[in-house]
């Protein structure tokens, strides 16, 4: 167990773990105020309203909201684990999100708004069929449960136990202490989503990202000045003087995360993630205007270039204090690192920040799950006529049931061999390539044909299964998703020559302005320029 360095062994710890408590609590409090301010005379019982924000949300707070949507403590935690490892290698699967959120907001948002799409499974129906869309739809919703948010719940709570040592604070053990963290964490962000719909979730992230950009950004400077003995630049150059290997970005064909991996499976995962993906994409789905969605997504391009300071540099700097010491225990270096280097009054505040990054990405896919069920599944399927304000009940109803699946699945995925992280993107191939072979042939192959699409799942997920989980094959998973892809590509080609679509796809309007912000390409291609010169100058 990792000693709390606020134990009551004098009055001054004492008084430093309160300063510590408040911080958290006050900052907490802070977002809930402002959350609550902003919705206080929104209407949260329509579809849209309660869904989609009211189609209301501005390029700023569709940026803050994905980032902090996408960058939880699976990132804080996972990551800067895997960094200290492994070293900035990893930075791949942040830097390389920004030429796919490019690709996002030239290409694929137009399509979504012309439609005025809620979901991504609607688009399926329009392009394959009602069977397609419900497939995937179900597909997603066991995402949800059996991946992303255990993970990010469990994640959240390791934070929470080191940084306040609740097991000690309530005379447990360090397990029991993770699951009353894993309720608390649970039960707060349920609260959010389900009151207040995909707009609360949006204020509140706007408030976290500053936060998360101040108290990420806090932990390497507070480590490189006290290493520079004053001098960040000085701190700086002592780390990469002594662990210059941890800098390289190419790595070895036998790496966590291998160069080539850009040229196979990752850029299909980062398209689909952040393009595809309605957890990250409904953010956008919610905009006023097309102009104001590119602007989310092109922002959000800026903060992936700048996050791995966040959330890949803390855990190399790590390996420079504590060398190989945590090797055996790598998600708990994160953790170890900000009580090493913080002051006791900030990192109140910095837990707080890794709460509100937790909730953001709970709170978010509690949501994308309940538009999904309800709009998607229950309007569909179950119950054709109910109203509006049906629907609204039935989304909170199942946020409630996922968010306590999700709680007693969480404290079950520790110990991964490689990493949270890397287990959460295993876990993820099994939906995300299969989803994003028959979107990406949707948007651009119109010979491909529903009977195509279904066979391209069903090959997908069976390819992926097999490779992974059964068969032991000496190949990375990254390479496997995109051998998958190619597989998938040519059974829905063939599939779709012996069984082509009998009519031609009927799109609707969206209700949006489709004019395109001005700056949009200009900052695509700046993002794309920097993309290539961090790998040019980090992996000489």
């Amino acid at each position: 167990m990792i000693s709390s360095p606020f134990l009551f062994t004098s009055p001054n710890l004492a008084f430093l773990y309160m300063l510590t408590v408040i911080t958290f609590v006050g900052f907490t409090l802070l977002v809930a105020f402002f959350s609550w301010y902003k919705l206080r005379n929104e209407n949260l019982k329509s579809r849209e309203g309660y869904f989609l924000g009211g189609r209301s949300l501005t390029g700023r707070v569709i940026a803050g909201s994905m980032i902090l949507t996408n960058i939880s403590t699976e990132h804080l935690i996972g990551m800067n684990g895997s960094a200290y490892k492994n070293g900035m290698i990893i930075i791949a699967w942040e830097v390389t999100s920004a030429i796919a959120l490019v690709i996002a907001a030239l290409y694929f948002l137009p399509i979504y708004l012309r439609i005025g799409l809620a979901t991504i499974p609607q688009y399926l129906a329009y392009r394959y069929d009602e069977t397609t869309k419900t497939l995937v739809s179900i597909l997603l919703m066991l995402s949800f449960v059996l991946t992303l948010l255990p993970i990010v719940l469990y994640t959240g709570a390791i934070n929470l136990e080191s940084l306040f040592s609740v097991s000690e604070v309530f005379g447990v053990s360090r397990a029991q202490g993770i699951w009353i963290s894993v309720l608390a964490i649970g039960g707060i962000g349920s609260v959010y989503a389900i009151l207040g719909g995909l707009k609360a979730v949006a204020y509140s992230d706007t408030i976290n990202a500053i936060g998360l950009v101040i108290g990420g950004l806090a932990v390497p400077v507070f480590a490189l000045w006290e290493i520079g003995g004053g001098n960040i630049g000085e701190g700086m150059a002592k780390v990469y003087e002594t662990v210059p290997e941890k800098f390289n970005v190419i790595g070895s064909k036998d790496s966590v995360l291998p160069f080539s991996t850009l040229f196979t499976g990752l850029m299909i995962n980062q398209l689909y993630f952040w393009g595809m993906n309605q957890t990250i994409i409904q953010r956008a789905l919610g905009a006023k205007n097309m102009a104001e969605a590119q602007k989310g997504l092109l922002y959000t391009g800026i903060f992936k270039i700048l996050i791995p300071l966040i959330i890949v540099l803390p855990g190399v700097i790590s390996f420079y204090y504590f060398g190989e010491e945590h090797f055996d225990d790598q998600d708990m270096i994160y953790p170890i690192l900000v009580k090493k280097v913080l002051p006791a009054g900030m990192i109140g505040f910095f837990a707080a920040v890794v709460l509100g990054a937790v909730l953001s990405t709970f709170n978010s896919v509690l949501n994308s799950a309940s538009t999904i069920f309800s709009l998607d599944i229950y309007k569909k399927i179950i119950r054709p006529n109910s109203s509006e304000l049906q629907l609204v009940r039935v989304g909170k109803w199942v946020s409630l049931i996922l968010a306590i699946s999700s709680i007693l699945i969480a404290p079950m995925v520790g110990n991964a061999p490689e990493g949270l992280y890397q287990l959460m993107q295993q876990l993820n191939g099994i939906f995300f390539i299969p989803i994003a072979s028959i979107l990406l042939t949707g948007f651009f192959w119109p010979k491909i044909s529903a009977a195509g699409a279904k066979a391209g799942l069903a090959v997908g997920l069976s390819f992926y299964l097999l490779t992974t989980f059964i068969f032991q094959v000496d190949l990375h998973f990254v390479h496997v998703w995109g051998i998958e892809f190619v597989l998938n590509l040519v059974v829905m080609y063939l599939v779709s020559l012996k069984y082509p679509a009998k009519e031609e796809n009927q799109f609707p309007s969206g209700p949006l302005n489709l004019q395109s912000w001005r700056y949009a390409k200009p900052l695509s291609v700046l993002l794309c320029i920097v993309t290539v010169l961090i790998y040019w100058f980090l992996g000489r």
